[in-house]
């Protein structure tokens, strides 16, 4: 059974940076897909970026590119989401998964089997 652990969420103010972890039990990321989504309140969950194991590809929402950066943890069970430069906009839920997307569809929450419980991350002065 995969089972996602997200971690790392805080309150920060802006312009500070954080970073998330996404642990997977279970086994490891090899031949997968790993993408994080938030979801702010009132609001339709938004994608923000997905790195495919195999090849390190990495892609981002239009919102977080050139802020955050998506990566490999050291373990092959895990995956950071560095976040700098953070804006109070950026305040949500952020939620890891994975799944085996094909490259077109990899920006789309339906097409990852196994989510996370999500973290909080607040920006607000």
């Amino acid at each position: 059974q995969v089972q996602l652990q997200e971690s790392g969420g805080a309150f920060v103010q802006p312009g500070n940076s954080l970073r998330l972890t996404c642990t997977r039990s279970g086994g490891s990321f090899s031949g997968y897909s790993v993408a994080w989504f938030r979801q702010a309140p009132g609001k339709e969950r938004e994608f923000v970026s997905v790195l495919r194991w195999s090849t390190l590809a990495t892609y981002y929402g239009d919102s977080v590119k050139g802020r955050f950066t998506i990566s490999k943890g050291n373990a092959a069970n895990s995956v950071h989401l560095q976040m700098n430069g953070l804006k109070v906009e950026d305040t949500a839920v952020y939620y890891c998964a994975t799944g085996r997307p094909i490259t077109s569809s990899m920006r789309d929450a339906n097409m990852y089997y196994y989510w996370g419980q999500g973290t909080q991350v607040t920006v607000s002065s």
